[in-house]
């Protein structure tokens, strides 16, 4: 559906109906027109006159009959919602501006509360798969790269994952190209304005959380990290429960900005806004990576490496600069040490057929700890089953910690290999990798680290670790699905034998023999998934803008108000409450299945994860078989929250007094 501005006989715009607070709507527009640059607030009272604005004849910034200044056709004064000079004086201009602001706001909202796409009235602006909030002003043209003109997408240069501007060479050899070189802008600072961002208030029931914003169509990423103190807020219901602004010398991080980057957060389910709980299982992507992928398919679209033409040029400098993303982001040594896959899944058991294969032998241990996903288990009981080899268990306490006496005590000459998680998809558990890594060393055996549900969570350094593996998922961390990564130290991949035979992987294949690429390509045989893992590489530009350790803080008070708030409930039993926890917050509620609490939820617009996760050994540790599991990232908010405790609660009191 596209709105547009109606107007009355008389030429004056009449705005479209939105179910925002007018005040709020008032704020919004005069912070997005006094951020224009250049501009200064300015409210003159009727006869005084205005500085001129800058925009130029003919502009929609230029006021129409009726409005603003006496003269129709004459530019609006600076830093003024176009007709609030023809308001009288008053000690709160922006409220009084209220009647006026939603027939001037870019963006509208639909009867039914969601926001509808809208033609845009600011030059220069386009609207954006429906929702017009994202993107980079019109002014930055001439930053960006000369092959993005033609395209509907807008971006800033190679930030965000993108190729970088004017690339040098335009042949279709790829010998010579620095891989490196399209990620040359990724940490740049981003020469965008800054324009202040305006939170949405708490919505009441039925209504969105946040509202379609006013103001220029950034990558709304760019304001989450600001001067100030950390002003993640204390609950309005929850006073103290969270650290107050001011109270810590941490950046500011900004909820709502991040939210605008998000498109799927703007659903409704049930008619009600969508509270995405269901983390664990799956990341949702940002703009900027939905775009990087559509840029891909529309400009570079290639296989890679070895085509005698631009576009695979184009499309191996895409591939391979991912990869170098990936390595700074993991902080390995190599960028060659990072491989490819379709997700952990993949990576487990690449490594346990071709490292296992190889290394693993009658008699043989390789140990796992209690808190495995099904996909760190199996693959190992399949090896140790074909070789005769034995799968030993690192036991957990009643939180959901591992025991590390009690996996000193499994460690041995025949210990051949150590696998464990580094955060629980369970529990939450933010297991002591570090040191079941140095202990397996020190028996002389390899240490793979399952990094799925932590990649997104807390800041991994591969060289500090000190694993000889570390794998994740890149649909975890914001990314695409059917793409995922197996790190490995150099001398421990050069030993492997490839698992899978085919192109890319080869260096000359003849009826008696194969000779193979070296590391990377010998275990990435036949036509990756090249537009995934561009996508990979955009997501961890987005996380890298934001900060993990500011995604950490705010994920950490997000986690504390929502154990607090859940175990407050009578009837709930919280499952996984190790000192040292993230993101999940499992739990069950007595006289309820979990099937009947995740649709209790759903009817609410709660999106959370019922049934065993994939981890039924800690599951039966714990006592249980199923679980509700709410898991939480950076985009989720202390309302959400407050949502899924109402339902808990709402179920528990009605059970009780049936």
């Amino acid at each position: 559906m596209v709105t547009t501005l109606s107007s009355t006989p008389t030429g004056v715009p009449v705005a479209p109906q939105a179910p925002i607070a007018p005040d709020l709507l008032a704020r919004m527009a005069n912070a997005f027109f006094t951020a224009l640059p250049g501009q200064t607030p300015d409210f003159s009272p009727p006869g005084v006159q205005a500085p001129v604005n800058i925009a130029p004849p003919g502009s929609p910034l230029v006021s129409p009959a009726g409005f603003g200044p006496s003269v129709p056709g004459t530019p609006f004064p600076q830093g003024i919602v176009p007709g609030a000079n023809l308001i009288p004086a008053s000690p709160t201009p922006l409220a009084s501006l209220a009647h006026r602001a939603p027939a001037l706001l870019p963006h509208a909202a639909a009867g039914n509360g969601a926001p509808d796409s809208v033609v845009s009235t600011l030059p220069g602006y386009e609207p954006r798969f429906g929702s017009g909030v994202l993107g980079v002003p019109e002014a930055s043209t001439a930053a960006r790269p000369a092959v993005a003109t033609a395209s509907p997408f807008y971006f800033l240069a190679d930030r965000q994952g993108h190729p970088a501007a004017n690339p040098s060479s335009t042949t279709a050899s790829t010998a010579n190209r620095n891989p490196d070189a399209l990620d040359s802008l990724a940490h740049a600072p981003f020469a965008t304005p800054q324009v202040p961002r305006v939170s949405a208030p708490t919505a009441g029931k039925g209504a969105p959380s946040t509202v379609p914003s006013a103001e220029p169509k950034f990558y709304f990423v760019d304001a989450v990290v600001l001067p100030g103190g950390y002003t993640t807020p204390a609950h309005p219901t929850q006073a103290g429960a969270v650290p107050q602004a001011g109270q810590s010398a941490h950046p500011a991080f900004d909820v709502h900005a991040v939210r605008r980057d998000f498109p799927v957060l703007q659903e409704r389910v049930n008619g009600r806004p969508l509270a995405w709980l269901d983390n664990a299982a799956t990341t949702h992507k940002p703009q900027s990576v939905i775009d990087r992928i559509s840029y891909f398919y529309a400009h570079e679209n290639s296989n890679i490496h070895r085509a005698a033409h631009e576009l695979a040029a184009r499309a191996t400098d895409a591939y391979e600069g991912a990869r170098e993303r990936v390595r700074r982001f993991i902080n390995a040594p190599d960028v060659n040490e990072v491989i490819f896959v379709r997700g952990t899944t993949e990576a487990i058991n690449l490594v346990a057929k071709s490292w296992g294969w190889q290394h693993i032998g009658e008699g043989d241990e390789i140990i796992v700890s209690n808190l495995e996903h099904h996909a760190n288990i199996v693959p190992w009981q399949q090896l140790a089953a074909a070789k005769g080899a034995k799968l030993r268990v690192i036991p957990v306490d009643d939180s959901g910690q591992v025991l590390l006496d009690e996996y000193q005590k499994l460690l041995n000459s025949r210990t051949k290999l150590v696998s464990v998680t580094q955060v629980s998809n369970a529990l939450g558990t933010v297991v002591p990798v570090k040191q079941i890594v140095e202990l397996a060393h020190r028996a002389g055996a390899k240490a793979l680290v399952d990094g799925a549900q932590s990649i997104s969570h807390m800041r991994v350094d591969v060289q500090d670790i000190g694993a000889d593996f570390f794998v994740f998922s890149g649909h975890k961390v914001f990314g695409p699905t059917g793409i995922g990564v197996v790190w490995g130290k150099r001398e421990v991949l050069e030993d492997m034998p490839p698992w899978q035979g085919g192109g890319n992987m080869i260096a000359d294949v003849t009826f008696e023999k194969t000779v193979f690429q070296p590391i990377p390509n010998k275990f990435e045989a036949g036509t990756g998934n090249i537009a995934d893992a561009v996508g990979l590489g955009a997501a961890i530009d987005y996380v890298n803008r934001i900060g993990i350790e500011n995604i950490a803080r705010y994920e950490h008070d997000l986690l504390v108000y929502g154990m607090r708030a859940l175990g407050d409930v009578r009837g709930v039993r919280l499952i996984g409450t190790a000192a040292d926890k993230a993101s999940v917050m499992s739990f069950t509620l007595a006289g309820y299945t979990t099937a009947e609490v995740g649709e209790a939820l759903n009817e609410e617009g709660i999106a959370v994860r019922t049934g065993h996760h994939c981890a039924q050994p800690i599951l039966r540790r714990m006592g249980v078989e199923t679980t509700v599991r709410p898991s939480l990232a950076f985009y989720n908010t202390f309302d959400e929250i407050d949502r899924l405790v109402a339902v808990v609660q709402r179920l528990s009191s009605q059970r009780r007094g049936a």
